[in-house]
This record gives structure tokens, C-alpha cells and sequence, in this order.
């Protein structure tokens, strides 16, 4: 078994990993490496280096071993996809690993509109291949590539010998319509082959050549006629569903923490409003949900505090919930006996309750965020944690806000593990847990945007000159904005919190989502529509940094889960790469 992913960049340490494993590879099949392969990991940190966007794809196990790769160059302008190189290991029995990865590769070019799949592949005849073991060879890379219906050009000059160069073993151009009915017409694929030979072969190709190779492709083009597959292709046209999808983990457990009571707008319809609009987006895969240990949780919360909110919500009468009512800020040190009362102690407001399910749905709440970040590190490019109750309002010893446990701020830690972290708050109200449990740390960088705490909720922390402090001192960065804001006043501070993080270079970015900014929303007092949630996900996308969505505010069910459905969609085309 073996599982196909796409590689972004080698910012992951699974992903440096996975590029050395294409480079033995190659090195498996050809004597020699030219630059391009050896500078990998470059090309896909600057994608357009060469006027091709570098897309590479490995196939691998469950141990992450590299069974083999696919290199495409993509040109979204003239909407078009080269396969640059396709190889697996040669230890990998039969052709498996090779058919699914160029099956991969269709799928992906025909999910982004590419008018057709472009490659060479060495002559199978013997004017073009005199050897008759490497023409056997070829012939049988052909027979392969007609199953799919891609064959190669014929009546062009595309295999005429390169002036200075002794070799005559030129490759055919192959295409492959991607199972579209309709054949190219010269004008495009004469732009194909220029972009071709003079952005990939420049160094050897002189200009006239490329003119006389170029002006060979005239109407009606033609290919080759079947001669290693009598039937007609077999193979269906690619799929038009999204390959590289967003992996999401729901909460399963969420709906036990049920608080019916008037006026409390943290509801199980929540999950099902964003659930009933993401799931037939085809942007999404659901991952199971793994158990994580209690550790998680105490890296990051007070033992006492944990031990005490398990304590508290057991000893709750079922369908019975305790509000905090006394708050001993005058004695700290003498904390109260009685659970109950005790609430206060280690809590900020007094309308999130402790009931019998409130401590099980928190901790599996951070068990499918731990499950999405491990998506992250797993070479996922983002991952999303829909989980309620939320979390952003918990501090390292205290609950608030709805919530309990600090899902975002635990995912950070643990990922912060792998490299620098940077954590960009958007909802509505502050993130004083993040604030505060990062507060003076350098390894996390801490952004949020937020309404100014002169008139929301929490009140007391998300000033804009509560920066950090000892390490940590600016790396707490907060954006307060007016009580009015549509959504290009929005995206002004976006940019600016997206320039800081941009500034922190770091390794993942965890993105606290509140979708309460939301013209609307019961808690918030912002105008933002679906078409703002969209642009602020491409800005976000933009970063094109491993990421980890976890679910925070947002209370509006008439409209959350459009606004969840365009975030996502914005933030998936930028990170892929669409323009």
C-alpha cells in the first residue's frame, strides 16, 4: 500500500526527507543529475524560477519511504501541464506505482482546467533508436502511455537533431487530452512548444531552431496512429475532483456538550451549519480521529487546573450545569473546597458552565486538532480541525468563553516541536489563551485580530501594547480594530499581521478561525461577507505555509457555513497556487 501526495516546498522535515528520496531515485535510472534535480528543493520554494510553476508528487508508504515521484512544469497562463520526469524505484514490483502516479497527475491537471497533458518519450523505431534493447524499452513506455490515450505528434519537426549536438536519439512530444474530445489547434500547441524549448532546453536550443521546430506544428496536427494497443483507450477521463484536499477532522463527541439554555449561542447546529456546506464542496477528506494522551493537554494547561476541571464536570448532576459566581482575586493561595464554588478560581466570566460532558467534549476536541497537525506533518498542506466547544479564550490556568481547553494553542506547542510556529488569530474576539500561555516564548509568534477590548469580549487582555515579555517580548503582536469594520478596512490589518508573520519566517502556521466577523454574527458588531471570508483566505493562502485551520467562533448558523465554505475555497486555490 502506498499513498500519493503532493510536496510544496522542504520546509517540513518529512518533505526534506521525501525530496532526498526522488534524488536517489533519479539517480537510481540516469548517470548523471542535472541541475534542475539537484536544486529541487529551490524550484519549489520559487515555483516560477524558471516560467513554469515546478509541481512535484511522490508516491510512499506507510513508513514515508519514497517509491517514486512525478515532476510536472505548469504553465496556468497558456493552461497547459508538461511531465517532466516519472520514475519509481526499481526494487518497487510491477507497474503500479507508475500508473497510479500519472493517473495522479491527469486527475490533477484536469481538476485546474489544463487544456491537455504534454511530455517526450524516446523512439520506439529504428531510424530514431538504432539500440534494440532500449527501443524494446521505449516500446514499452508507449504501450503504457496509449492505454491512456496519449500518443505522439507526427508530421512536425520536434525530433529534428539540435544543431552541435552528436546525439540523433530525440524524443517523440507526446499528448494526452486528458479524456476531452476535442484536439488542440496548431496556435495553442505552437505556444506549448515554445514554451518548451525555450524555457526548459534554452541552454541548448538557438533561436532559429526553436522558430523552424515551432512553425512544423500547422493544421490539422496529427497523432500517431495505435501500434501497441489495438482497442481504443480504456482509461476514463480524469477526474474532476480536487486530489490534494483539505484533510478535516469533526469532533464526533461535540454534541454531548449540549447547554440548553436561553441565550447560549454555543450549539451543536453549529457543527451541522458548516459540516452541511463543506462536505459537498469536494475540498475536503475526513480523517478519523485519533486519542492523544493526557500530556498534550498538560503541556500547555496547569496539571491543577486540568485535574480540577475533570474533577468539577463528574461531580456535575447529569443535565445540571455549575456557573461561576465567586471570584477569590483576593486570596488566590486559599482556593475554596467546595468544586462548585470553586469554579471562580479558575475561571474568567460567568456564562461558560461546567456540566458532566463539558470536560469528555474539550479533550476530544484537542484529540482531533493533535489528528489534524499530525496531517500537517505528515506532508498535508492544510489541515482543519472543525471542533466545538472552542478554544482561543482558555489560558494556561483558567476557562472562559466557552472554552476549556486552548485546542489551537496545544496543536502549536506540540507542533512547535518541528520548527517555528506562528499562530494568526481571526476571529472576532481576542485570543488572550494563546496570549497568554505563549506570552513569553520566541518560539511561537502570537497575531490577532481582534475588536478592541474597550467594547468586546474579553475586556481585559488585547491591547496593542501587550507585546510579550523576557524571550517572548514582540512576539505577541495585537491588532484591536473600531467597532465598525467591512471588509476591506479588514483586509487592510490582514496584511499588515500577515507582513509580521511573513517577517517571523516560520515553519507552520496555525490559524485560530472565528467566522464571527461575519455581518450579523450575536457576538460581533464587524460587516463581513462570504466574498470578504474568500480574499481573506487567499491572502492567508498566500503565505503557501503548512497549515493548520482550527475552528474557534462564530454564531450565525444562517450564514456560517457559506462563510467557512469560502474561506476554504480562497485559501486552498492560493495555496495550490492558482491565480
Amino acid at each position: 500500500m502506498f499513498r500519493i501526495r503532493r510536496i510544496y516546498d522542504d520546509v517540513l522535515p518529512v518533505n526534506q526527507a521525501a525530496i532526498r528520496g526522488v534524488q536517489a531515485i533519479y539517480h537510481e535510472h540516469f548517470a548523471a543529475a542535472p541541475q534542475d534535480i539537484e536544486q529541487l528543493a529551490e524550484r519549489l520554494r520559487n515555483p516560477f524560477q524558471k516560467e513554469f510553476r515546478t509541481v512535484l508528487y511522490v508516491a510512499e508508504n506507510a513508513r514515508g519511504h519514497v517509491l517514486g515521484f512525478a515532476i510536472v512544469l505548469h504553465d496556468p497562463v497558456l493552461k497547459f501541464a508538461f511531465l517532466d520526469y516519472l520514475a519509481a524505484e526499481k526494487k518497487t514490483p510491477g507497474r503500479g506505482v507508475g500508473a497510479a502516479l500519472y493517473e495522479y497527475v491527469r486527475d490533477e491537471a484536469h481538476s485546474v482546467g489544463d487544456r491537455g497533458l504534454f511530455f517526450e518519450c524516446l523512439p520506439d523505431d529504428a531510424a530514431g533508436c538504432p539500440d534494440a534493447t532500449l527501443r524494446r524499452q521505449n516500446a514499452a513506455r508507449l504501450r503504457f502511455y496509449e492505454r491512456y490515450g496519449a500518443r505522439p505528434f507526427v508530421g512536425t519537426q520536434y525530433e529534428m537533431p539540435i544543431p552541435g549536438l552528436s546525439t540523433t536519439l530525440l524524443p517523440y512530444l507526446m499528448y494526452d487530452s486528458l479524456g476531452r474530445d476535442q484536439f488542440p489547434k496548431a496556435p495553442f500547441v505552437r505556444q506549448v512548444v515554445r514554451a518548451v524549448l525555450e524555457r526548459k532546453y534554452g541552454r541548448i536550443c538557438p533561436p532559429e531552431y526553436v522558430n523552424t521546430v515551432v512553425a512544423s506544428f500547422r493544421d490539422p496536427l496529427r497523432q500517431r496512429e495505435r501500434r501497441h494497443v489495438k482497442a481504443p483507450p480504456a482509461a476514463k477521463p480524469a477526474s474532476l475532483t480536487p486530489r490534494e484536499a483539505i484533510a478535516m477532522t469533526v469532533n464526533d463527541r461535540h454534541d454531548i456538550h449540549h447547554v440548553r439554555e436561553r441565550g447560549y449561542v454555543e450549539s451543536p447546529v453549529r457543527i451541522k451549519a458548516i459540516l452541511s456546506e463543506l462536505e459537498p464542496s469536494g475540498l475536503f477528506q475526513r480523517v478519523p480521529v485519533k486519542e492523544y494522551p493526557l500530556r498534550h493537554i498538560t503541556a500547555v494547561h496547569d496539571a491543577d487546573y486540568v485535574n480540577y476541571l475533570k474533577r468539577a464536570c463528574a461531580n456535575v448532576p447529569a443535565g445540571d450545569s455549575v456557573y461561576p459566581y465567586v471570584f477569590p482575586i483576593r486570596n488566590q493561595t486559599r482556593p475554596p473546597k467546595e468544586l462548585s464554588v470553586r469554579a471562580g478560581y479558575y475561571c474568567i466570566d460567568t456564562f461558560t458552565p461546567l456540566n458532566g460532558n463539558a470536560f469528555l467534549a474539550a479533550r476530544r476536541a484537542v484529540d482531533c486538532t493533535l489528528t489534524a497537525a499530525d496531517e500537517v506533518l505528515a506532508g498535508r498542506r492544510i489541515a482543519y480541525a472543525l471542533v466545538r466547544p472552542p478554544g482561543h479564550h482558555a489560558e494556561r490556568r483558567a476557562f472562559g468563553g466557552f472554552c476549556y481547553f486552548n485546542n489551537a494553542a496545544i496543536a502549536a506547542h506540540y507542533l512547535s516541536h518541528f520548527g517555528k510556529v506562528a499562530m494568526l488569530d481571526v476571529d472576532y474576539h481576542h485570543g488572550n489563551g494563546q496570549q497568554d500561555i505563549f506570552y513569553d516564548r520566541a518560539d511561537v509568534l502570537t497575531v490577532s485580530i481582534h475588536g478592541n477590548p474597550d467594547f468586546s469580549y474579553p475586556y481585559f487582555t488585547g491591547f496593542a501594547d501587550e507585546r510579550g515579555s523576557g524571550e517572548g517580548e514582540g512576539y505577541n503582536i495585537n491588532m484591536p480594530l473600531p467597532e465598525k469594520q467591512d471588509g476591506a478596512q479588514y483586509r487592510k490589518a490582514l496584511e499588515r499581521a500577515l507582513k509580521r508573520v511573513t517577517e517571523f519566517r516560520p515553519t507552520i502556521l496555525v490559524v485560530p478561525l472565528g467566522l464571527d466577523p461575519a455581518k450579523g454574527d450575536p457576538t460581533g458588531t464587524w460587516h463581513l461577507a462570504a466574498a470578504d471570508f474568500e480574499a481573506n483566505g487567499r491572502m492567508i493562502g498566500a503565505l503557501h505555509l503548512p497549515t493548520l485551520v482550527v475552528q474557534e467562533g462564530g454564531y450565525r448558523t444562517r450564514t456560517l457555513g457559506t462563510n467557512a465554505r469560502h474561506f476554504f475555497r480562497g485559501l486552498l486555490a492560493a495555496a495550490q497556487g492558482q491565480r
